[in-house]
């Protein structure tokens, strides 16, 4: 038997197969819709960052921002790097959300993808066409279930609409696993990605976890509601949503200024111990 370093000097790599990686990234936004009539609360949507497609395969269909891993990074810096040459957005930190790996997920071969949720502030988007990407878009988000039990996923941007038909396959370790039946025009297999990030988002939310990434530092509690309730798609009564979240933020002195609107109460999220 060998020692390690007579192992590694006859290691050779070419003797097995290797896929190639590449990391996709699910970045999402809350955009405000404005109100005509100041006395009105604003609404809010989810949106998700969609690129189209510039080259084969899959040309002119609309996609997650991704690309290969280079050898000289980690798949994060692939991801980061990949998101800032297609769109120009930057996002500040990245969530795994889960490695997707079915031998016949892309069309060129033996490829798995690394997915990232990543959110992104409305505050600080900024978006151009760049690298393999012909457009980058916000797409407004809804996925529910229709009364066959499958879930409908639509993506839309003025005119153009993506509908894609999945089904719920499993769910372990807190993660929901999802097969598609209509991809809705979207490339690959990013139907399926991006609702297994929409569900873990939601399942998050719950909990208050990722909402806060979502708003600026200081921010009023008719703001934080709205956040928890344009991911999950849910109303909340706002002193049943007050108690839940009393434990997590704490008041600030400042308070909202602008005409027409009584001030309110601005809050910051509490330091995390540990």
């Amino acid at each position: 038997m060998p020692d390690e370093k007579e192992f590694l000097k006859q290691y050779r790599q070419d003797d097995y197969p290797r896929p190639s990686v590449t990391a996709d990234i699910v970045a999402f936004m809350i955009r405000a819709q404005e109100n005509d009539n100041y006395r009105l609360n604003s609404g809010t949507r989810l949106t998700l960052l969609l690129i189209r497609r510039g080259g084969h395969p899959f040309k002119d269909c609309w996609a997650l921002p991704g690309g290969f891993l280079n050898p000289d990074e980690t798949i994060e810096q692939c991801a980061l790097r990949e998101i800032c040459e297609e769109t120009a957005v930057k996002p500040v930190s990245l969530m795994s959300v889960g490695l997707f790996s079915e031998p016949d997920r892309d069309p060129r071969g033996w490829i798995i993808s690394n997915a990232f949720v990543s959110v992104i502030s409305e505050e600080k988007v900024k978006q151009q066409s760049g690298d393999d990407a012909s457009d980058a878009q916000w797409f407004d988000i809804d996925f529910d279930r229709d009364d066959s039990g499958d879930f409908i996923l639509t993506l839309s941007y003025r005119e153009t609409v993506l509908r894609a038909v999945l089904a719920e396959e499993s769910t372990s370790f807190g993660k929901t696993s999802f097969r598609i039946i209509n991809s809705g025009g979207l490339a690959f297999d990013h139907a399926r990605i991006i609702a297994t990030a929409l569900t873990a988002l939601r399942s998050g939310a719950k909990d208050f976890e990722y909402i806060f990434d979502f708003l600026p530092e200081t921010f009023t509690m008719t703001q934080l509601q709205n956040v928890q309730e344009t991911i999950m798609n849910i109303s909340v009564l706002p002193a049943n949503f007050r108690r839940k979240v009393s434990a997590l933020v704490e008041e600030t002195d400042e308070f909202t200024r602008g005409a027409g609107h009584r001030p309110a109460k601005l809050y910051r999220r509490k330091n995390r111990k540990g």
